[in-house]
């Protein structure tokens, strides 16, 4: 079996890396997006790696499994695939890691989840895990040989009874066995910066990748904000506000905002960047295409 590279060791060699998220189609004209997508990266922006998410509940487990396969088997990426908590028993927890690795794949983020559609509330299966640590450990258990990234929070997950508290928890997913943390999308640099240097005050020492999102608009920006934690700064409101009702206008603003991000990370020595796409090629084209005019992001 030709297994997928860990993607600790594409971001612990030094040079810039780059990865996007994709999400599972839920229709077919969806999946020929995807793939639509995933063939103009592949051509012309070439990430080292990519993820794929898991639905609310494993709505979307099946085609989150063959998507993934897809990515690997049809454009040669190495694959992080997303598996939650929510829905399944240890026993079918343990059996889709195994499926995963009998596919080739090499690496997995682990995530508690969010509740199903129409609930409020997570609740664990009664023979679930209830929390992402628990997860972490199962899939350490069950197959040693994985990679595995859990999700931080630059701003706190909305749900967490602390900021304390939350990077506590984050730690105990390290601790757990994971190899690296992607954080969730945030709009202010500030936040981030601050976030690594709280974990690391914690003894978290794994990488933490940057999660970027150029917003399409006000809408997107506002709403993502509030299911995540994330702030959206003022000036990038008046922004995305002065050119409310122009698609267009509104796109170019928000791969505005996340360009003058990612370069400020970049430079400041941040050398891995992943971003939140929605299954679309341009924005992160737009980004990358302009961070290489600028020079900072240095890629073949």
């Amino acid at each position: 079996m030709n297994y997928d590279h860990h993607i600790i060791e594409h971001i612990g060699q030094g040079h810039q890396t780059l990865s996007v998220e994709f999400s599972p189609p839920r229709t077919d004209e969806a999946g020929r997006q995807i793939l639509k997508t995933a063939a103009l990266l592949r051509e012309r922006l070439d990430p080292d790696f990519v993820s794929i998410t898991y639905g609310a509940g494993g709505s979307t487990r099946e085609r989150t499994q063959e998507y993934a396969g897809l990515l690997r088997t049809e454009y040669g990426f190495d694959v992080v695939a997303h598996l939650t908590c929510v829905g399944s028993s240890k026993d079918e927890l343990r059996s889709i890691v195994r499926e995963y690795r009998q596919a080739g794949l090499s690496n997995i983020m682990a995530l508690r989840g969010d509740p199903p559609k129409g609930q409020t509330q997570f609740s664990p299966h009664p023979d679930g895990c209830a929390y992402a640590n628990e997860l972490v450990k199962l899939i350490r258990d069950t197959e040693p040989e994985f990679c595995i990234g859990v999700a931080g929070y630059p701003e706190t997950h909305p749900q967490a009874t602390s900021p304390e508290q939350d990077l506590i928890n984050l730690k105990r997913k390290v601790d757990a066995g994971a190899s690296f943390i992607t954080t969730q999308l945030f709009f202010d640099n500030s936040h981030y910066f601050s976030f690594v240097e709280k974990c690391r005050a914690i003894g978290i020492e794994v990488p933490i990748i940057p999660g970027l999102m150029p917003a399409l608009s006000l809408d997107q920006a506002l709403r993502f904000g509030k299911m995540n934690g994330s702030t959206v700064p003022a000036e990038l409101e008046r922004r995305l506000e002065a050119v409310n009702g122009d698609d267009k206008a509104q796109r170019q603003a928000g791969i505005d905002w996340a360009c003058e991000q990612a370069s400020e990370l970049l430079q400041r020595g941040v050398n891995t960047l992943h971003l939140y796409i929605m299954n679309r090629s341009e924005s992160a084209l737009g980004l990358v295409e302009r961070l290489k005019l600028e020079g900072v992001l240095k890629r073949g």
